[in-house]
């Protein structure tokens, strides 16, 4: 979707009719619109979505222009209009929103009807065609679905916002939308239709297809599994609640932290509590550690460990037999007899009865198998002590492991008892008292919801087994019958169906998060220089590690605003860039749409020199940039943006209600 021409009229400032042009060819593709604070910015950047959707963030409904409204006659009317022109995969839409006021004797201004909406797109040929009403609301969500537009329609307070969800982990909506915009929903959509949430899935359909007459215990089976898929769905939006609840719970948890630790009188000891936090975390990881060392050591070094006495001593004993390593390696008495009778040595030395040579084979013979097990005991002695030798430690290192084990409990009883009474210290401190009171509230809520949810997926798993054999044995029955054989089969495929794409689904979406986060990371690097990197797991939950170069190891830091931003800016730069790289995919399913980029006072939060970088990324991965900056910023953007500009437009505030776009 690439935005071409905005027509506005009589929304809020903006007076009459106006018109922008956006840039989107070539490497000319940003539109810089300037102003000061108040002058129609961020009622410019609502315009999109209003037009788009019905919607603004304004505490004032009434849309109207004031300067307009002023010049009303008693019941006459005004209409407010957006025509937002795009393409859309090589369509050229009109959408087209308007919303009618009208002036009423005691000299109010009411909404008069309903908000409509008329989209009109150029055919082929060149003529000019309307979706039907019906299906305004359809193709607006082809063309951009309103879930994802607040990742394209922006402001510099809602990237912060969007930057926070994300490092909390309150990152399934972002997940949802990148999965969307880099061509997924394809799978998504087709996972869904096979066997997903509600009743109209194909599996669900064979289910309610037997031929339960032929069998009565197949009705029977069929009434049971659907009753248990009614459960497992209950118990899955329950632990969708948990999930949501334990979110709200941890991000007023780490409100309240922040409050408590910033209080001056309690500043100490919430330090100490966040050690002991720390030092219990760490506890709690080695035990894991120190319990996997123990067993790994105790199955590869025990067996050696306790037969070291007994090689000990049968070493000892062999190492005063006479035919210890007088063998010769891979030389059996076969050979000797051999070399004997052929009379002549491997050496060309003769073999003669009663010369040296004859002597010494002879007596070679006492030493070597069969007759002798010289060279095995030496193999036997090599052995034994390569295995004394692996074993040196064993002990040691085992008690060491095992003393940690051992005494975990009391190490962390005590640390949890000094977090208990630090807690105890904080509440009854007179500033601090409520706000920690209410965080351990939440610590609590957090505990209970994730007791809660670990005792209803154990029931859950009840319930998937004996869904699972109730399955088997309505098969089991079915096969008596053709009509329900044909289903079971119906059924089968449609399940290697949903297997199959779920696998390849699986295998596109982790390639494509890994590819994600790389290119988020060069991003943010480009923006944010330092030594930071960004990591994202498999629910796009996003850490920030600052890297220590001398060995490599990276830990979990806290972003200053500026880092916050840039991390949002370069992930929508880097779902853009990868949207872009899509196009030319050759696996159709996971081709996307460039999307614009329309941002509201986005450098406010950055100095020069990441100002620089910001203009220099942004044009580079979008296609088309919208941006409005403040006239305080404006000098830095023009400099830094430049050549890139297509398009340049200025806000001329008349007065408080009136404004134009030159």
């Amino acid at each position: 979707m690439l935005l071409k021409k905005l027509v506005v009229k009589d929304f809020r400032l903006f007076k009459g009719e106006q018109t922008i042009h956006f840039a989107s060819e070539g490497e000319q593709n940003v539109t810089m619109i300037m102003g000061d604070n108040g002058t129609g910015k961020t009622t410019l950047a609502q315009i999109f979505t209003w037009c788009l959707y019905g919607e603004t963030s304004f505490e004032d409904t009434i849309l109207l222009c004031k300067a307009t409204s002023a010049k009303m006659l008693t019941n006459s009317t005004e209409t407010v209009r957006a025509d937002l022109t795009l393409e859309h995969k090589n369509v050229e839409y009109t959408i087209i929103t308007e919303s009618r006021y009208q002036k009423t004797a005691n000299g109010m201004i009411k909404p008069s009807g309903q908000l409509t909406r008329t989209i009109a797109f150029k055919k082929p040929d060149g003529t000019r065609d309307y979706v039907k009403e019906l299906e305004t609301e359809i193709r607006i969500k082809e063309i951009l679905p309103k879930d994802l537009a607040k990742y394209f329609f922006f402001d510099g307070e809602r990237i912060g916002n969007m930057s926070k969800e994300l490092k909390r982990g309150r990152s399934q909506e972002f997940a949802g939308a990148v999965r969307s915009l880099l061509g997924l929903s394809a799978y998504t959509s087709a996972l869904s239709h096979l066997n997903g949430k509600g009743s109209l899935t194909v599996l669900k359909s064979y289910d309610e297809s037997y031929d339960a007459k032929s069998d009565s215990k197949i009705a029977e089976y069929g009434r049971q599994i659907s009753a248990l898929d009614r459960k497992i769905d209950a118990i899955d939006q329950r632990l969708t609640e948990i999930d949501d609840e334990r979110g709200i719970a941890s991000d007023r948890c780490g409100e309240l932290t922040e409050r408590i630790a910033k209080n001056k009188d309690s500043e100490s000891l919430a330090v100490q509590k966040a050690e002991l936090i720390r030092k219990r975390d760490v506890l709690i990881n080695s035990r894991s550690s120190r319990v996997a060392n123990v067993l790994r050591a105790f199955n590869r070094g025990a067996p050696s460990f306790f037969a070291k006495k007994m090689m000990r001593d049968a070493l000892q004993t062999l190492a005063a037999a006479e035919k210890l390593d007088k063998g010769v390696p891979y030389i059996n008495d076969k050979t000797i007899q051999f070399l004997i009778q052929k009379k002549k040595c491997i050496c060309g030395t003769e073999v003669i009865a009663g010369n040296e040579a004859f002597a010494a084979l002879n007596k070679l013979l006492d030493y070597i198998p069969p007759k002798s097990i010289g060279y095995m005991i030496g193999e036997f002695v090599g052995k034994c002590e390569d295995k004394s030798r692996a074993v040196e430690n064993f002990f040691d290192e085992f008690c060491d492991n095992y003393k940690f084990v051992r005494e975990f409990d009391d190490n962390k009883t005590e640390i949890d008892s000094n977090i208990t009474n630090i807690e105890k210290r904080l509440e009854g401190l007179e500033r601090v008292g409520g706000l920690q009171a209410d965080l351990s509230r939440y610590e609590a809520a957090i505990r209970r919801l994730e007791n809660e949810k670990d005792s209803i997926n154990i029931i859950k798993g009840s319930h998937l087994r004996d869904k699972k054999e109730a399955e088997a044995a309505r098969q089991e029955l079915s096969n008596k019958n053709e009509t329900n054989r044909k289903i079971e089969v119906y059924k089968a495929y449609a399940r290697y169906m949903y297997d199959t794409l779920l696998e390849q689904y699986a295998t596109e979406e982790s390639k494509m998060r890994t590819q994600l986060q790389d290119t988020v990371n060069e991003l943010f690097r480009s923006i944010y220089n330092g030594g930071f990197s960004l990591s994202l797991d498999d629910k796009y939950n996003i850490q920030i590690n600052i890297i220590d170069q001398s060995d490599g190891l990276s830990e979990d830091v806290e972003t200053s605003t500026a880092q916050s931003i840039s991390v949002i800016f370069a992930f929508i730069a880097g779902v853009i860039k990868m949207a872009r790289m899509s196009q030319q995919a050759e696996n159709a399913m996971l081709v996307s749409e460039p999307y614009p980029l329309v941002m509201d006072a986005p450098l406010s939060a950055f100095d020069k020199t990441r100002i620089k970088t910001v203009c220099e990324v942004l044009p580079a991965v979008a296609e088309q940039v919208i941006i409005f900056i403040k006239d305080t910023d404006g000098d830095l953007a023009n400099i830094n943006l430049g050549s890139k500009v297509g398009k340049r437009y200025q806000f001329e505030k008349k007065n408080e209600f009136e404004a134009y776009i030159v």
